[in-house]
């Protein structure tokens, strides 16, 4: 997510006051001053005019996103649980430990742009007995996002008496080539026609958004009787979020300063996206599906010849020159190891993270091509050094012959 501040955002906090009640436990709900400024920022932002308004009691304040799934999947009953894959590698844990939730998985493909398929998803509920579909919006790692007609769509699928859990953390990082748009960010929240009804549940919170990971304060916004659920589960699972830093969260809710760092988010990141596909494309490895949202790229590996087309193998290559991707198959979520992942797709991927500064995303391209050079120059023999080898025919882009 980049060191220090980016420019023309409103800096960060230094520091955090101490008032004397803070120093005991918060809620497992969280506290109401920030419980309030949520709601009144999803009204603010996604619900002007509707009659359905957010409250403080449809937002419970938890110490993370991992946590606020955890919360969630304790609480809901022995279902079929929907999810796509690739996604978020941490939704294999919840799915695994959760036992009475039955994980169904649904591929999500290039010519489909990694986008859900509502009316599948519309057929699964009624085959399959779905009865909850998470999912992140916008998505790690294919950095696609459902807006518009299409994510009302999703959230509709709550008429289907299915509850929908979306994971909202890159909400900002929206990139519209349409000027009109800068500083718009995307939820769920403005399809909502009921908010105590709509069996809606939003995962979001300080983490991204707000470049702030180390504070540990986010929230899930949903019906009330949910919420009342989540503190109690939460009361076992995490025991809540920090006191003074949930304190201290309050006045980065504020829309003016929310839409300043929108605004400067977007223009940081979106450079920084177009600077490593330009570069990408010059070594020789164009992304054919622009990302849309998050920093993350999702990078096709087929066309370069194996064994440098497998995403572990081009993991550990990159290693050796002191830089990190990360493995496609690790978003191939697998919960409990039900499936075999042999012939998954997701082997010939791996995901780029841009969130680092400008320099250091530099080094890491050209550690990309001084793999592609010692390759030509040594052969594919001694590449991917624990992994079967396979046919060595191939073309290097972007290398001199």
């Amino acid at each position: 997510m980049g060191v220090g501040d980016i420019p023309d955002a409103p800096p960060r906090p230094q520091t955090v006051n101490l008032p004397h009640d803070s120093l005991e436990y918060a809620p497992t709900t969280g506290v109401k001053e920030l419980r309030k400024a949520v709601a009144d920022l999803y009204n603010h932002t996604y619900r002007q005019g509707k009659k359905s308004q957010y409250t403080y009691e449809n937002v419970c304040i938890v110490p993370g996103g991992r946590a606020g799934l955890s919360r969630v999947a304790a609480v809901i009953g022995d279902v079929y649980c929907g999810y796509q894959v690739p996604e978020y590698t941490t939704y294999s844990e919840v799915l695994s430990v959760f036992k009475r939730l039955v994980p169904i998985p649904t591929a999500l493909t290039p010519e489909s742009r990694y986008k859900i398929d509502i009316n599948q998803a519309k057929k699964d509920i009624g085959s399959q007995g779905l009865q909850v579909i998470v999912a992140s919006n916008p998505r790690n790692p294919t950095a696609m996002v459902v807006r518009g007609e299409e994510l009302r769509d999703l959230v509709r699928l709550c008429e289907n008496h299915c509850t929908v859990v979306l994971d909202e953390f890159y909400s900002w990082y929206i990139y519209s080539d349409d000027e009109k748009e800068a500083g718009v960010s995307v939820s769920a929240a403005a399809y909502v026609e009921d908010v105590d009804d709509d069996a809606v549940v939003i995962i979001d919170g300080l983490t991204k958004n707000w470049r702030l990971p180390g504070w540990r304060v986010c929230w899930a916004v949903g019906p009330r009787n949910l919420i009342s659920a989540l503190s109690q589960s939460g009361s076992f699972l995490d025991g809540g979020a920090n006191h003074p830093l949930q304190l201290a969260a309050v006045p980065l809710l504020d829309p003016e300063y929310v839409k300043q760092s929108k605004l400067a988010l977007q223009k940081h990141f979106r450079a920084k996206r177009d600077h490593v596909l330009k570069r990408l494309e010059k070594i020789g490895l164009p992304v054919a599906i622009t990302p849309e949202s998050t920093f993350y790229i999702w990078l096709d590996l087929r066309a370069l010849p194996a064994p440098l087309n497998d995403g572990l193998t081009f993991f550990e290559e990159l290693l050796k020159e002191k830089t990190i991707v990360v493995p496609g198959i690790f978003f191939e979520i697998n919960p409990a190891h039900r499936r075999d992942l042999f012939s998954s797709p997701c082997h010939h991927f791996v995901r780029i993270s841009y969130g680092p500064p400008l320099a250091d995303l530099d080094k890491g391209l050209d550690a990309i091509e001084r793999v592609f050079r010692r390759a030509k120059r040594e052969g594919l023999d001694n590449i991917g050094v624990d992994l079967v080898k396979s046919p060595t025919e191939g073309h290097f882009p972007g290398v001199a012959h």
